[in-house]
C-alpha cells in the first residue's frame, strides 16, 4: 500500500495519515519530517536544504525530490507507506513517478471540506505557548475561556490560523496542489472523500477506499 493524502490546509491530512500508517503498521511520510532528519543527519542534500531554510527560502524542488528520493529506498518502506504534504505540485507529482516507476503509487485520498469550514476550523484553533496543548473555540474550547487547562497560560492564536493568512494559504493550495486532483483522477488512482463529519466516520471512510481495490 503507497497512499498519498490530498487537501487543502485544515482538511484532516495528517491525522488521517497517521490513523492509516498506525494501522497499517507503515511508515507515514511528510517532507517536512524528512527534511528534519536530513539536517539532524547532516546528509550532503540535508546539508543543502538547511542553507536554504537558514537564509528564508523555499528548498527547491530537486532538493525535496532527492530527499524523498533517499527515504523511499530505505528498508522500511519495502512495505509501503503513506505520503502527508507531498507531492505539492503536478511537477513534483511527475517527478515521484519517475522515481517509483513500476512500484508507483496505489491509491490517492483528496479530503474534501467547503472553503467556509476550512475557515472556521483553523481561524477557532488556540494554543499555549508553555505546554503547547491546542483547542478549538467551539469543538474543544478550554474549561476557562483563554486559558490553558493545563497549566493556566493564556492562549494564542497562531499567525497561520488567522482569517486572512487562511486566505492566503488556501490561494496559494488553489493555484499549486489543486491540480494535483486531475492529475491523479487521470490516472484512475483517485478517491474523493467529504471529510466535514467525525474523525471516526472519515477514517471509516479512508479505509474503504484503500481497500476497495487493492493495487500491487
Amino acid at each position: 500500500m503507497r497512499v498519498i493524502f490530498l487537501g487543502a490546509p485544515g482538511v484532516g491530512k495528517g491525522t488521517q495519515a497517521q490513523r492509516l500508517a498506525a494501522q497499517e503498521k507503515i511508515p507515514q511520510i511528510s517532507t517536512g519530517d524528512i527534511l528534519r532528519e536530513a539536517v539532524k543527519r547532516g546528509t550532503p542534500l540535508g546539508l543543502k536544504a538547511k542553507g536554504f531554510m537558514d537564509a528564508g527560502k523555499l528548498v527547491p524542488d530537486d532538493v525535496v525530490i532527492g530527499l524523498v528520493d533517499e527515504k523511499l529506498k530505505q528498508p522500511e518502506v519495502a512495505a509501503g507507506y503513506v505520503l502527508d504534504g507531498f507531492p505539492r505540485t503536478v511537477a513534483q507529482a511527475e517527478a515521484l513517478d519517475r522515481l517509483l516507476q513500476d512500484r508507483g503509487i496505489t491509491h490517492v485520498i483528496n479530503l474534501d471540506v467547503p472553503r467556509d469550514e476550512i475557515v472556521r476550523r483553523l481561524s477557532g484553533r488556540r494554543s499555549c505557548p508553555k505546554c503547547q496543548r491546542v483547542y478549538h473555540m467551539d469543538s474543544a474550547p478550554p474549561a476557562r475561556e483563554g486559558r490553558c487547562d493545563n497549566c493556566g497560560e493564556s492562549l494564542q492564536q497562531r499567525v497561520d490560523d488567522k482569517p486572512e493568512t487562511i486566505e492566503s494559504r488556501l490561494a496559494v493550495y488553489d493555484r499549486q496542489t489543486r491540480p494535483l486532483i486531475e492529475y491523479y483522477d487521470k490516472k484512475g488512482l483517485l478517491h474523493n472523500l467529504d471529510a466535514t463529519g467525525s474523525i471516526e466516520r472519515v477514517y471509516a471512510n479512508v479505509l474503504a477506499a484503500v481497500h476497495s481495490q487493492r493495487h500491487v
